[in-house]
């Protein structure tokens, strides 16, 4: 089993900046066995959609939606993937959700997103 842990969430202005952070927890064995680490979104009304992503070996994906402003990064040693937003817009607004493959799935609980205009 692994436990995700999402912070960093909030309100900000557009073309203001938020870090989020996803510490994962469990047994050495869960831990090891993470491949992939990402965020996702769900804005009111929408789908669910994936923002970045980032495996165990330092590729990259991003939604297109993103590129040049977020980038993602993970420690680790610490179990921990990051999302620095930067120039955020107002449609950025959502739920990001923290997303781990492991030997299964496991999503974070969400942590809210506001960029006012």
């Amino acid at each position: 089993q692994v436990q995700l842990v999402e912070s960093g969430g909030g309100l900000v202005q557009a073309g203001g900046s938020l870090r989020l952070a996803c510490a994962a927890s469990g047994s050495i064995f869960s831990l090891n066995a993470i491949n992939v680490m990402g965020w996702y979104r769900q804005a009111p009304g929408e789908q669910r959609e994936l923002v970045a992503q980032i495996t165990r070996g330092g590729s990259t994906t991003y939604a297109d939606s993103v590129k040049g402003r977020f980038t993602i990064s993970r420690d680790n040693a610490k179990s921990t993937v990051y999302l620095q937003m930067n120039s955020l817009k107002p449609e950025d607004t959502a739920v990001y959700y923290c997303n781990v493959l492991a030997m299964r799935v496991y999503w974070g609980q969400g942590t809210q997103v506001t960029v006012s205009s």
